[in-house]
């Protein structure tokens, strides 16, 4: 009989046969060295409304921060309105960025409405001069024949606001930097780092800036009409002209009066190409085209991206410059 200090013995030097393997194998583990995370500790979890403002933003955060996007990028964000996952999420947030001036309708509400006091919003249009969403280009028209129609369009068009900024390279930068001071505010451990991930980011910026200035500046026209009334602030800052069909929804439809205003102005013009957008659809921008004889083209308001710029892995930079080429072909025709 084997004595109960041999028992011991074998017990504390791993036994015989199974015993043994099953010891080797958690010595192995034992020595084995942990995995060691580059992860930050504690990063912010920052919820973004549409596209833009989560390009900027993860541009700014960096692996400094979780950004998520509220609403899908294949999506119309005019008219979208948060699901209570969506608020919950909102809820759950550090930051919540968002553009302002009247492109997130339910930002007010839903800030109104949540409990974490320790949500920072974002509003990334802060500061930034507005223009009223108008049509800015003067056809000398009849204003009382269409003073009431006028009137419902402003109303509709988020009180006259023009939300859409950041299709001026210009003031993207601006955006860009106001979600900097807000992540720095945030966590100011890291604000060296958000401001080198700014620095890089506003530096292709300014490239995008002087590459629209530059191939803007020899076109042989400065009119273009558009379905969508998106691209003032772009046509501001370039010494362009935008003619807008419709208001600043992408699915309000002109009046009979405005349709024919801009068939009249392309004829007198010359018009060539009328221009349509992503993500909503072109028939009012082809019905003009048809009556004129002029071909449809996009301009790409950035509102999201769709499924095929996703797969060929387009960002802000790189869509704009198809904005730029497009611009560029249509007002030198």
């Amino acid at each position: 009989m084997m004595s109960l200090s041999l028992v011991i013995i074998l017990a504390a030097c791993g036994g015989k046969g199974g015993t043994d393997t099953g010891n080797k194998e958690a010595g192995a583990t034992s020595t084995t060295s942990p995995k060691i995370s580059t992860e930050p500790a504690n990063k912010l979890k920052i919820q973004t409304s549409f596209y833009p403002m989560y390009e900027f933003t993860k541009n700014v955060a960096g692996d400094l921060a979780d950004v998520e996007l509220l609403i899908p990028s294949t999506i119309e964000p005019h008219d979208w309105e948060p699901t209570p996952q969506d608020i919950k999420k909102i809820e759950e947030a550090d930051l919540l960025v968002y553009n302002g001036a009247g492109m997130e309708s339910w930002t007010e509400q839903v800030l109104g409405s949540i409990s974490n006091s320790q949500l920072i919003p974002v509003e990334a249009s802060q500061g930034i001069q507005l223009s009223e969403g108008k049509d800015e280009h003067n056809h000398d028209h009849e204003h009382d024949h269409n003073h009431e129609h006028n009137h419902k369009e402003d109303a509709h068009t988020h009180e006259g606001t023009d939300p859409h900024v950041w299709l001026s390279p210009a003031l993207a930068i601006q955006e860009v930097h106001n979600i900097e001071l807000a992540l720095e505010k945030a966590a100011p451990e890291h604000k060296e780092e958000f401001k080198k991930n700014a620095d890089a980011y506003i530096a292709k910026l300014k490239q995008l800036d002087n590459d629209f200035r530059t191939g803007l500046s020899q076109v042989k026209r400065k009119d273009f009409i558009t379905q969508h009334a998106a691209f003032a602030y772009l046509a501001k800052e370039y010494g362009l002209d935008q003619v807008p069909i419709a208001g600043l929804s992408p699915d309000e439809e002109p009046s009979p009066a405005k349709m024919a205003e801009v068939v009249k102005f392309a004829k007198e013009h010359k018009v060539k190409t009328i221009f349509f957008e992503t993500l909503v659809t072109s028939k009012v921008a082809d019905t003009i085209s048809k009556e004129i004889g002029a071909k449809s083209a996009v301009l790409n308001p950035l509102e999201g991206l769709t499924e095929e710029d996703q797969a060929n892995h387009l960002d802000y930079i790189a869509v704009m410059r198809q904005n730029l080429e497009a611009l560029k072909l249509a007002l030198s025709e």
